[in-house]
């Protein structure tokens, strides 16, 4: 996974980055809010960890102003050493996943994001999936749009799946890189975009079918749910009826 980690001990950010990087996580460290909301707001990350005193800003105004901002809810756990029962309340009201009293216990923190990885992507071990008239079958790595079997290569088929399970999140070009293709993410190339172009056509991703690709300028992509036109029209005739 792709962690973001607010604080601003320098010692205290290396010792959580290190337990991360031993179970195979990346983890960004950020030393205030302005910096690590820039980060959140304007990259792709899976799962944020938030310190409660930080220099410049709460941690919970931080995690606010994220979850006002961000269209994708993204886990988010508190690391703090305020531990008071007022204080879980209001980080858990504020929007926090979990909430952990420093110092940072290696098994239970990497537990405790296990389970929020897995409360987030409830569909990731089910072998049929179904995203309105799409049905993706993960063991035979297949895509149906109406009963009828897709013509997509392997990667089309990857890409597809990763589109899906992240509905509503802003993906960029270099976690695509990252998470489809296996690159490296600060490499200059133009695939994401050109498969992208291609999975549009192959896909069948229009309002007809409830979906869009949305492009986010110089950032990358997002797939977006729309209405259709009969649930348009089901909704005008409720109206009508009310």
């Amino acid at each position: 996974m792709r962690i973001a980690l607010l604080e601003d001990e320098h010692e205290q950010a290396q010792h959580i980055q290190s337990i991360l990087s031993e179970k195979g996580h990346q983890c960004d460290s950020f030393p205030t809010g302005q910096a690590f909301l820039g980060a959140v707001l304007h990259r792709s990350y899976d799962l944020i960890i938030l310190d409660w005193q930080i220099p410049d800003m709460t941690g919970i105004e931080v995690l606010e102003s994220i979850r006002a901002q961000l269209n994708w809810s993204i886990p988010a756990v508190f690391l703090t050493q305020r531990d008071s029962e007022t204080d879980i309340v209001r980080a858990l009201d504020a929007g926090a996943d979990d909430y952990l009293a420093k110092p940072a216990r290696a098994a239970e923190l990497i537990a405790r994001i296990h389970a929020l990885a897995r409360r987030s992507n409830p569909d990731s071990e089910k072998e049929v999936l179904v995203y309105g008239p799409f049905e993706v079958n993960t063991h035979q790595r297949a895509i149906l749009l109406h009963g009828e079997p897709l013509t997509l290569t392997d990667k089309d088929f990857d890409l597809t799946l990763f589109l899906f399970q992240n509905q509503g999140r802003l993906l960029t070009r270099e976690m695509l890189l990252e998470r489809v293709w296996g690159l490296a993410r600060d490499i200059n190339t133009r695939t994401v975009d050109t498969h992208m172009s291609r999975l549009r056509r192959r896909l069948g991703v229009n309002p007809e079918n409830g979906f869009r690709i949305k492009t986010i300028y110089q950032r990358g992509y997002r797939l977006e749910t729309i209405k259709t036109s009969d649930e348009l029209q089901i909704n005008d005739d409720r109206a009508a009826n009310a």
